[in-house]
């Protein structure tokens, strides 16, 4: 009997203890110093405190502008002002902030908070939070807005980093780009800011030195905008790094780097040579890829009218059938076939339809971002060479191809040279003779039965 009972027991096991499971994601219960406080004695660490406790993520500890790439809880916090690194202390439910060298003092700090802080249930934090707080000075309500731009891409920069030092202190203030490439700078004190965007793919939160980026000083009264075109800067210039055949009058040259679309190319700064006599052959036109495309369709247009007109005038004309135009035929009434036109919507839409961009409009940021990337003109890195008038390039030639004075988006000018190889013209396949077809043999005709002399 007692064996019975406990499996009995065993078997109705019943809920779980603890309640439901939990899918809310930590909360922010408060920050000591609180946003909007003056603190000029601040020594201890900034101290962010949760509802419970959040997950300790790899990677938490000191690091900072002087130091590596930034992870865990370190790349969820970004404190500024600061020179150097910033420590980022996991307790349990709350986080310590403390920047390296030490609170400074008559600085107005912003600590921003961002989206990816987790408990350890892995529920995460979807909303970020910004904490703005002094060690001497009344905080300002200044201003710093604008959008940071991919110009080679021509896209948005998303999650780029955003430095806005204020002069001549070299500390900036950070922050992100959103999903739309906009940023802001709220409550900074006024003054001229030197404003940098980069594409920090290391994650260190500084700009390297093959990272993608752009820079503008902003003077800042109340408020200011700007706009940030992000590329990658070489001071080298931009060399020749191969050179194709287009046809037979033309051929493309790929750049290392991207031109400067307002310093454009001409024909006097490309040196076009036969070898190996160095015999010199004329350029007519430099263009990019854009205007060369439209150039040969245009030619191309032209080229099928007059076509069209010259078989149009060797076209005999059919004089048999003459057009009656005195008479007027009158279209006779449509015939009811009991069929009935499809239901129109009403103007705005059907009923409980409601339009928006899945219907085909794009969204009003996306529009924004396209408008402003069409403020400044696309850089290219390939240029075509057309060759003047009765210059042709010959299969199997090798031609020098020098071009001086190439400037690159920030400025940095550069001669280079190659040499352009043209194929030779392939071979026809020649006819295979010794698998001639046979023709099928012709079977052999049945002899005719013998006829049957038993039937009538």
């Amino acid at each position: 009997m007692a064996a019975a009972t406990a499996a009995a027991a065993c078997a109705n096991m019943g809920e779980p203890p603890g309640g439901p499971p939990d899918v809310t994601p930590p909360s922010i219960i408060w920050v000591r110093p609180d946003s909007g406080s003056i603190t000029p004695d601040l020594h201890d660490d900034f101290v962010i405190q949760f509802d419970e406790v959040i997950d300790e993520q790899p990677g938490t500890g000191a690091s900072g502008s002087t130091g590596g790439s930034v992870s865990g809880l370190a790349s969820r916090i970004l404190l500024s002002p600061v020179v150097g690194p910033v420590k980022v202390s996991w307790h349990r439910s709350a986080i310590g902030v403390k920047p390296k060298e030490g609170w400074k003092q008559n600085r107005i700090y912003h600590l921003q908070i961002l989206p990816g802080i987790a408990d350890l249930r892995r529920n995460v934090i979807k909303q970020g939070r910004t904490v703005v707080f002094s060690t001497g000075p009344e905080i300002p309500s200044a201003s710093l807005s604008g959008t940071a731009v991919m110009w080679t891409e021509q896209r948005v920069l998303v999650n780029g980093l955003i430095r806005a030092a204020l002069l001549p202190d070299s500390a900036a203030y950070l922050t992100l780009t959103d999903s739309a490439g906009r940023f802001r700078f709220d409550q900074v004190p006024p003054g001229r800011y030197v404003v940098m965007a980069i594409v920090d793919q290391n994650n260190n939160r500084q700009r390297d030195r093959r990272e993608a980026f752009d820079s503008a000083v902003v003077t800042v009264d109340t408020s200011a905008q700007t706009t940030l075109w992000a590329f990658i800067h070489d001071t080298l210039g931009p060399r020749l790094q191969s050179l194709d055949p287009v046809d037979s009058v033309a051929f493309r040259i790929t750049f290392t780097l991207p031109l400067d679309p307002y310093q454009p190319l001409d024909s006097l700064k490309v040196r076009f040579l036969t070898l190996p006599d160095s015999t010199p052959v004329p350029v007519a036109a430099v263009l990019t890829s854009t205007q060369y495309d439209s150039v040969t369709k245009r030619e191309r247009a032209v080229a099928d009218s007059l076509r069209q007109d010259s078989l149009a005038r060797l076209a005999p004309k059919d004089t048999t059938h003459k057009v009656d135009t005195t008479r007027v035929r009158v279209r006779p009434p449509a015939r009811d076939t009991g069929l009935r036109r499809p239901f129109a919507p009403p103007p705005g839409g059907a009923p409980g339809v409601t339009a928006g961009p899945a219907a085909g409009r794009p969204a009003a940021s996306d529009s924004a971002a396209r408008r402003l990337i069409a403020q400044r003109p696309v850089p290219q890195d390939k240029i075509v060479v057309r060759l003047g008038k009765g210059a042709a390039l010959v299969p199997g030639a090798k031609y020098y191809v020098e071009v001086a004075g190439a400037v690159n988006l920030n400025g940095a000018v550069a001669t280079s040279h190659n040499v352009l190889v043209i194929p030779k013209a392939k071979p026809p396949a020649p006819t295979d003779t010794t698998h001639a077809a046979k023709p099928a043999p012709v079977p052999p005709s049945a002899p005719p039965s013998p006829r049957d002399s038993t039937k009538p």
